[in-house]
């Protein structure tokens, strides 16, 4: 079974000297290279990198260390012509500036989990910029009131470490289970995650932000339109500015919950029984409850599946629950185990110690290529038998279940720009991955994976199919620029094709707070939301 593809990973903190770029077609000239140093340096900015063609380079292993899909980490993937590691707010602020005093595009990278690699390349044909913001990674957390306050370069792992910790084990953040994923990009398209049944999305769960605008303004939510601190909220990272920090209200978390995994193999029609039922049981669980499902083929021709658990209470009252309503999971008392809810993460991430979660290289790294819908109707047994039919002839594909219901399903559809609430019974994720030795197959695995996305049509929401902007897909369409500031009358409708897909009826609201926060669309890349013409 395959581990959820999700992840990786820190940016080294160099400081690094101005090395002049190699000539290429990303990179600005030797004289513009020498004003921009001049501007980052007279703003006390000296951790930033030129372009360089030398694998050995301070620029490229600062590059490819944070880059998870190793897709984008190809000789031929577009390169920023510097990178910028601001230590402050203040930095962060001078960093927007220059660039946009060099005419540079901008991207902002924070985890470097972004799966279409959005947050570090781009197809414009203009040199663009990258800030990385893994040095402004503080956590501070206040017991008292609940709350805290975090860098948008703090990493979930940091978070989680650091919440627990301070509260002593009272305290938790709902968000997703890789711990290297950087909050900034995970918050800014919703965040869904393990206690979202309980207490929804990271981002129903933020309170205030410090905000950078294009123009340089720190706002806070008191300061900025209503509209943008709504779309600042699951609208999607790289449209608006930089959010250098976010104040999050922490949930309550018993002393001990419930955490297990168990997996089933054998014959597809078997199988496709047992997922048939999870369809109904899962989202009708208890809020406290998860229960997601991993679905693989072998090579075999037979299936395989695998369920995770967690719920806020003890084995013994999960146990009950699991075999009253699924009996069919065949879950023994052996399964079940107690541990307070930071071990509970450790697992979900697939980690050994509470202290790996302050480690922002704990992940492997592979190439691959994902896809996403929701199910608002159970898929029939036939359809199921269909699908795994399919995955049976590819070892190297799989797809990941997460059940919605409980608070997902309470909070409004238009309260975010998230808008996948009532009336879904779970998203899926469909992932294919190989290695560099099948890096001449990489064409014929992503084919494969369209194609089964084409079959599952039929199953999944329409009008628009809907996804999930975490699980970034430039198969459902990118933006007509050719340099990053074009902006015509048609730009929002010909983005309506991932937008509506992503954000459905909360789009026309998205392309106002765009407007109204960037109107020279500053801030975009391949899928950002443009702003209507003057």
């Amino acid at each position: 079974m395959h581990s959820i593809v999700v992840a990786l990973l820190f940016v080294l903190c160099l400081l690094s000297t101005a090395i002049q770029a190699h000539p290429s077609t990303s990179a600005p000239d030797s004289t513009s290279n020498t004003l921009l140093s001049s501007c980052l340096l007279s703003k006390g900015i000296k951790n930033f990198s030129y372009q360089s063609n030398s694998p050995s380079s301070p620029f490229n292993k600062q590059l490819t260390f944070s880059i998870q899909n190793l897709r984008y980490s190809l000789p031929s993937t577009p390169k920023p012509a510097i990178i910028i590691f601001p230590l402050s707010k203040y930095q962060l602020q001078q960093a927007i500036l220059c660039l946009r005093q060099r005419s540079l595009t901008i991207r902002v990278r924070s985890g470097g989990h972004s799966y279409e690699g959005l947050s570090y390349t781009t197809s414009y044909r203009t040199p663009f910029g990258l800030i990385d913001l893994s040095n402004l990674n503080l956590v501070q957390v206040d017991p008292t009131s609940a709350t805290a306050w975090f860098e948008s370069g703090a990493t979930l792992g940091e978070i989680y470490y650091n919440v627990a910790a301070k509260s002593n084990g009272t305290l938790g953040f709902t968000a997703g289970s890789c711990a290297t994923v950087g909050s900034g990009g995970h918050i800014s398209g919703g965040g869904f995650g393990l206690l979202s049944r309980k207490y929804g999305l990271a981002a129903d769960n933020i309170l205030d932000v410090i905000f950078i605008d294009p123009n340089g303004r720190i706002l806070n939510r008191s300061m900025m339109d209503e509209d943008v601190f709504w779309a600042l909220r699951g609208g999607g990272g790289g449209s608006w500015g930089v959010v250098y920090a976010w104040k999050l209200q922490l949930v309550p978390v018993p002393n001990r919950v419930t955490w297990f995994t168990i997996s089933h193999s054998g014959p597809i029609k078997l199988l496709a029984n047992l997922v048939h039922k999870w369809q109904f049981v899962a989202p009708n669980l208890p809020k406290e409850f998860y229960l997601s499902t991993d679905i693989s083929g072998s090579e075999d021709g037979n299936g395989s599946v695998s369920f995770t658990g967690l719920y806020l209470g003890s084995k013994w009252s999960a146990f009950s629950i699991l075999t009253d309503r699924y009996p069919e999971l065949m879950i023994s008392e052996s399964n079940l185990e107690e541990m307070s809810w930071i071990d509970s993460v450790v697992q979900a991430a697939g980690l050994n110690s509470v202290s790996d979660l302050r480690n922002r290289s704990t992940n492997s790294k592979n190439f691959f290529k994902a896809k996403s819908d929701y199910v608002q109707t159970p898929i029939s047994k036939e359809g199921l038998i269909g699908a795994m039919k399919i995955l049976a002839k590819e070892p190297s594909a799989y797809i990941i279940c997460d059940p919605y219901g409980g608070a997902m399903a309470r909070i409004g559809s238009k309260d975010l720009p998230f808008p996948h609430r009532a009336g879904n019974l779970f998203s899926i994720q469909y992932l294919i991955d190989w290695t560099k030795a099948e890096e001449g197959m990489a064409d014929r695995y992503i084919a494969w994976l369209r194609d089964f996305y084409a079959y599952m049509g039929s199953f999944v929401s329409n009008n628009p199919r809907a996804a999930y902007v975490n699980y970034l897909d430039l198969d459902l369409g990118t933006n007509n620029w050719t340099t990053s500031t074009s902006s015509t009358v048609d730009d929002a409708k010909h983005a309506r094709l991932w937008g509506d897909a992503y954000f459905l009826w909360n789009y026309d609201r998205l392309v106002r707070a765009k407007t109204k926060i960037d109107p020279e669309n500053v801030f975009n890349n391949e899928q950002s939301i443009p702003p209507l013409p003057e």
